[in-house]
């Protein structure tokens, strides 16, 4: 390994082919733009996909779909009457049962899990739930995920055993739990309200559902890293295969497991926060939701933070768990549970209901004060800072120079000449990079004129469809190129396309400044130690906060509308373009540094010669995961204001359309799909001409 990467290979015959593709996709993707751009209007199907072309898809699917609905929903309505009960028990249990023995029972597991430190936090945490006057919600939430995570663990274990042991549905279980992880949230609960109606038994079963694929992932890796050598162990112990499995091989893959009931724990969390849009009970969920639309965002805001308190709590402890085996005193913990029961049986009496507190309500109406002063005082200013950002900035990107630069916007009126000019223009320094060898990054200037000329939601179809495919064939070859035609086919003739592109217009702009302000960011933390220490526990508690609390800053100060869904995408998705970023850049070989240090290297010289080259397939895992999480964030922002795909999902659950929201979701998920298969491959492909192995990230 040492020989491998004393030097980081620049060239080879691999690189070398890549870059000729690249140049062969930017030229012909740029004669595509222009031939479609010159040809508009005289063949206007060339950037409107043809409405006779498209079928029928959402009608099929939901006709097709609610027929299979409505044959299964007596035995739905069956499960749901059952789970009622379930959840009625549950919500009693926790409801019912006097809040210093819940405070108790979290914070004598606190200390059994972790000590002192953990036994404090689940204490504070759940003593400023109890003073925030929600604890009765608090208690409902607290129900629906503890009865909806079993379900999950249950259902994605025994997947991801099946998995393990039947090697020949493992490809169909990994291809389903990708297409799982990439389907909007929103998308599970259309098909779910036919089957199961309003109320919360929809949102324990959405829950359980989207928290099913991490334990089913995690399940599986964790069987699959079993030593070979106690397998063999096992085997020679001349147990039967279950025995091996439940006995041996499960046991020495728990701490992968219990990543897995970490993460799906906070999946189940964030669904249940998701499920009170379509009306799910007097749980925090609904309280958020209802204190938004009122526009009481200091309530809000506090139980945002309850939720936030919940998620902190959650996370911390479970996540201790699965990293380590350590336990404290159990004598220790019981004591503190018998304390507990017995203030709640002597104090009854003395002791205030949960009801009685509400201690932050003078605090909500302070920052309600608060805001409606500093809004006063500033909504010139917030409206300017917002104006500024669309009119330069999202607009153009939308509809393109040609129709967002007007008097009112830019002070003067854009032209048929100045679109020449700008082609020109582009054409000219293109060809000048050209002719330096730069072939692709010329034909590419072509091909951004084109988008800033038309705009994103109004760019020809051939254009997109194969410029991704071409990009899809420098990064994967025909295979891939193939699959992006097939996706994007796929949503063109379904009659989604024009909301797909404004679904990738948005999302392709939060990812443009997470990738340059994340990385900006990572390097910071990379070359700063002191940076990371303040920047690190930001990023864990971003990435602990369920997505729908995400809206209520951005809501406080700029109100709803498109330019507030796209700082709450941002916010959500910027954490793992810092994460990784910052993890490639301080990961590079010792021996690599070393090397470059005596050749005289200057420390900035080794970091883009050195560290950023060995990183970047780390920072583009990374930004692979920030399309995703802005893919995911687009539908809740479709709440606040959003056009696209996400506001179709959201308007099919209003309306019930099961064919609208399983179209607009699938059409979702396939360009999730693309953006993830390209940014991997080009991830894959520079790990081999590091000579890296996949296993080695």
């Amino acid at each position: 390994m040492a020989d491998q990467t004393a030097s980081l290979p620049t060239t080879s015959g691999l690189s070398r082919l890549t870059a000729r593709r690249g140049a062969f996709a930017a030229v012909v993707t740029a004669l595509i733009g222009i031939i479609c751009v010159a040809l508009s209007g005289a063949a206007p199907w060339l950037v409107t996909w043809p409405a006779a072309l498209t079928v029928p898809m959402t009608e099929w699917i939901g006709t097709g779909l609610g027929a299979f609905l409505e044959a299964i929903k007596p035995g739905a309505r069956f499960i749901s009457y059952l789970l009622d009960f379930v959840m009625a028990g549950a919500n009693a249990l926790l409801v019912d049962t006097p809040w210093p023995i819940i405070i108790g029972i979290v914070t004598a597991l606190g200390w059994y899990i972790g000590g002192l430190r953990m036994a404090a936090l689940g204490f504070i945490g759940f003593t400023l739930v109890l003073l925030s006057g929600y604890w009765a919600q608090s208690m409902n939430t607290l129900a629906l995920v503890l009865v909806s995570v079993p379900l999950a663990l249950i259902l994605g274990g025994s997947i991801g055993i099946l998995a393990y042991e039947v090697p020949r549905v493992r490809r169909v279980v990994q291809s389903v739990l990708d297409v799982m992880q990439t389907v909007p949230t929103f998308a599970y609960l259309t098909p779910l309200l036919l089957l199961f109606g309003f109320g919360p038994v929809v949102g324990l079963i959405a829950s359980a559902i989207y928290a099913a694929p991490p334990m089913a992932r995690n399940t599986l890796l964790g069987l699959q890293r079993v030593d070979h050598d106690i397998k063999e162990a096992a085997i020679m112990s001349g147990g039967s295969r279950l025995q091996q499995l439940f006995l041996v091989e499960i046991p020495a893959a728990t701490s992968q497991i219990m990543i897995g009931v970490n993460q799906s724990l906070m999946a189940a969390l964030s669904m249940v926060i998701i499920a009170a849009v379509i009306g799910g009970f007097d749980d925090i969920g609904w309280e958020v939701l209802l204190t938004m639309r009122k526009a009481q965002f200091g309530q809000s805001l506090l139980a945002g933070m309850v939720i936030v308190v919940f998620a902190i709590v959650i996370d911390r402890m479970s996540a201790h768990m699965a990293k380590s085996r350590e336990r404290h005193s159990v004598k220790v913990a019981l004591a503190v549970l018998a304390a507990s029961v017995l203030v709640a049986l002597l104090l009854s009496a003395r002791l205030p209901t949960a009801d009685g507190f509400a201690m932050f309500d003078g605090l909500a109406a302070y920052v309600d004060e608060g805001l409606g002063t500093f809004t006063a005082n500033n909504g010139a200013g917030l409206d300017q800072i917002k104006n500024q950002a669309m009119f330069f900035g999202l607009l153009p990107l939308r509809i393109g120079l040609d129709e967002a630069v007007l008097p009112f916007t830019w002070g003067f009126q854009w032209t048929t000449a100045m679109s020449w000019w700008l082609f020109g223009a582009a054409a000219l320094l293109g060809a000048a990079l050209a002719a330096t060898g730069r072939v692709a990054l010329g034909a590419s200037l072509l091909i951004a004129a084109v988008v800033l000329e038309t705009g994103v939601s109004q760019l020809p179809w051939p254009l997109v469809v194969f410029g991704t495919a071409l990009l899809g064939w420098v990064a994967g070859g025909l295979r891939l190129a193939v699959f992006v035609i097939v996706m994007l086919g796929l949503i063109m003739i379904s009659g989604l396309w024009e909301r797909a592109l404004l679904s990738l217009y948005l999302s392709g702009a939060a990812v443009f400044v997470c990738a340059v302000f994340g990385a900006a960011i990572g390097l910071l933390c990379a070359v700063s130690p002191i940076a990371w220490r303040l920047v690190r526990p930001i990023c864990d508690m971003l990435q602990t906060i369920p997505l729908f609390v995400f809206l209520i800053p951005v809501l406080m100060f700029f109100q709803i509308g498109e330019f507030s869904a796209f700082l709450a995408i941002i916010a959500y998705a910027i954490v793992p373009m810092i994460r990784y970023t910052q993890h490639g850049l301080t990961t590079t070989p010792d021996e690599l540094v070393e090397a470059a240090i005596s050749s005289g290297a200057t420390p900035l010289q080794t970091m883009i010669e050195v560290r950023a080259p060995y990183a970047l397939p780390t920072i583009l895992l990374g930004l692979n995961q920030t399309i995703l999480y802005a893919f995911a964030m687009l539908v809740i922002a479709a709440l606040i204001g959003t056009t696209g795909l996400g506001q179709s999902i959201y308007l099919a659950i209003a309306k019930a359309n099961v064919g609208l929201g399983i179209a607009a979701g699938a059409a979702m998920a396939m360009l999730a799909m693309i953006a993830d298969r390209l940014v991997q491959s080009f991830a894959e492909e520079h790990r081999r001409k590091l000579g890296l192995g996949a296993s080695d990230l």
